[in-house]
């Protein structure tokens, strides 16, 4: 896309921020959270938390792992903004 700037009047790019957000949906929000935590933890940790559990609390999109019952430990946790896409927060439990 080109944009045009002129001295004097200069105009901002385009920016195609979605009406619902940049992080529209659980689905949405889980991808990120994977394409985040991979690299942190590694591919094989991160599988064996598997299902992830996404909740959207107050626009804020809260991402865990989980673990099979019985099991003891903790999870990796995110927590991005739905309308920007903005990573606010990464951990792993122990």
């Amino acid at each position: 896309m080109l944009s045009v700037y002129s001295i004097g009047n200069a105009t901002e790019p385009d920016n195609a921020r979605p009406p619902e957000g940049y992080v529209p949906n659980s689905e949405v929000a889980i991808r990120i959270a994977l394409a985040v935590w991979e690299p942190i933890y590694g591919h094989e940790q991160i599988a064996s938390e598997s299902p992830y559990i996404a909740k959207l609390k107050y626009g804020i999109w809260h991402v865990s792992g989980s673990l099979p019952e019985g099991w003891v430990g903790g999870v990796a946790e995110i927590e991005i903004d739905k309308e920007t896409g903005k990573i606010i927060r990464v951990s792993h439990g122990e």
